[in-house]
């Protein structure tokens, strides 16, 4: 177990960082042994799972996109977002992305580009901050208030941008706005001239929700009008993945 466990740093090290490192950072960063790290990156090379690259460096290797792809092939989330995707609605062509949560932050499980830049990127396998996200701040909003708290009780993360939430007293303010809106709002939060809205997908089970989707476009393109339409269309398109996903009817109604 602490070999697994050890090599799941690694990988989280390396796939958050995206540099190229060497026995000896590893070592440093995740204040382990050389010794270990050094075995460990070893075996991960031979199995593909990470690539040696020149005599001393590791990056993420290509077996990598195996469960990536089994992932999203055997997970009915990501596959219905993606069915719901290419139906003709209010969102079609809309640069689209599902997350989950993974800590304190969300992992994106699933995009779809829109025309317009935004600046950003958006790419399956990303990790961003949740509080700063429209995604993280519609999952946040279902769980309930002592589950927040214990979230970031080692610290608030380092702001993106000058719009970025600063405190968890701060954040407990926008979840109640959310919690009243029905949507979330990331107004530049995580992207200086991007604006998002998100809500919470639901499953059969649980009272909290198991993802969050979120549309992205330009802040120049919000107006009161744009606001109301895209944040009822992003409620809709939400409450529309967690029906398919079994959620009950009040569950459902709660991201319409």
């Amino acid at each position: 177990m602490p070999a697994l466990v050890r090599a799941k740093q690694i990988l989280d090290h390396l796939s958050a960082d995206g540099r190229l490192e060497g026995i000896s950072e590893l070592a440093r960063s995740l204040d382990l042994p050389k010794s270990s790290i050094h075995g460990l990156c070893k075996t991960l090379a031979e199995q593909n799972v990470l690539a040696r690259v020149g005599p001393n460096q590791f990056a993420i290797g290509p077996h990598v996109l195996v469960w990536a792809n089994a992932f999203q092939n055997h997970s009915s989330l990501t596959a219905e977002f993606q069915r719901l995707a290419m139906e003709d609605g209010p969102l079609s062509g809309e640069a689209l992305n599902l997350t989950v949560m993974s800590g304190t932050s969300v992992i994106y499980v699933a995009c779809q580009n829109g025309a317009s830049p935004l600046g950003l990127s958006f790419r399956t396998g990303m990790s961003l901050p949740a509080v700063f996200t429209a995604t993280g701040k519609a999952m946040l909003s279902t769980y309930p208030s002592r589950e927040v708290e214990a979230l970031f009780e080692d610290g608030w993360p380092d702001p993106i941008t000058r719009n970025s939430v600063r405190s968890l007293t701060a954040f407990k303010r926008e979840i109640k706005e959310i919690r009243n809106r029905g949507f979330s709002i990331d107004n530049g939060q995580l992207r200086d001239g991007m604006y998002c809205f998100g809500a919470p997908v639901f499953s059969a089970s649980g009272q909290t929700a198991i993802a969050g989707l979120a549309v992205g476009l330009l802040s120049v393109d919000v107006n009161k009008e744009t606001h109301d339409r895209y944040g009822e269309a992003v409620s809709m398109f939400a409450s529309e993945l967690s029906r398919r996903l079994g959620a009950s009817a009040d569950k459902v109604a709660l991201g319409a």
